[in-house]
């Protein structure tokens, strides 16, 4: 059974129901968007939430920021979800000690085989979107993933809903899947949504 990741908290209501749902990771955002949490909220909602390791969601921000607000908030993973290579990517690891993830934006085999040559610990396989570095609510083209020699363990992302996990989890066998509006109702958390 694929780990989960409920992403996008913003408030205490958010925080109190991952303690009833215990999902395996919990992300915060911290990326500009509909779901953008501001550290002093983060680090409010981190000290609510008991059973679950915190993920930080960031977008080509300074490897010095993300280490501060990691310290700040007691992260236990940094999520990478913008243009970051190589260098960039020793940098976060070097600066904050965290377990590191690189999402990368699906279109073809080579996009999974670039993302792969990273030196992330995992990886986060999204939609592509030309306008969004993600939460774009579309679902990838599974295709690729057949096509691909997936080597790193890796998370799936991109309209995940309650309705059309079982359909996708027969397609892939990640080993999590990450999800954010598809735990929404009209744009807040929904805990019947969660506990399915």
């Amino acid at each position: 059974m694929a780990v989960v990741k409920l992403c996008g908290i913003k408030s205490e209501e958010d925080a109190a129901l991952m303690n009833e749902v215990k999902p395996d990771y919990v992300g915060f955002v911290f990326a500009p968007g509909k779901h953008q949490i501001s550290a002093a909220s983060a680090c409010r909602l981190s000290n609510i939430i008991r059973y679950s390791r915190l993920v930080g969601v960031f977008v080509n921000e300074q490897p010095a920021v993300i280490a501060k607000i990691a310290k700040q908030t007691g992260l236990d993973v940094i999520q990478l979800h913008g243009d970051e290579g190589e260098e960039y990517i020793k940098e976060v690891k070097h600066e904050t000690g965290k377990e590191l993830w690189k999402a990368a934006r699906v279109r073809m085999v080579k996009d999974i085989q670039e993302a792969q040559r990273l030196p992330a610990d995992k990886l986060l396989l999204d939609s592509f979107s030309e306008e969004s570095y993600g939460g774009t609510g579309k679902v990838m083209d599974f295709a690729v993933l057949d096509q691909a020699d997936i080597r790193k363990p890796y998370f799936i992302a991109g309209g995940l809903t309650v309705e059309n996990l079982p359909e996708i989890l027969k397609k892939a066998e990640p080993y999590g899947i990450d999800i954010s509006s598809g735990i929404e109702t009209e744009g807040v958390k929904d805990r019947e949504k969660m506990l399915k």
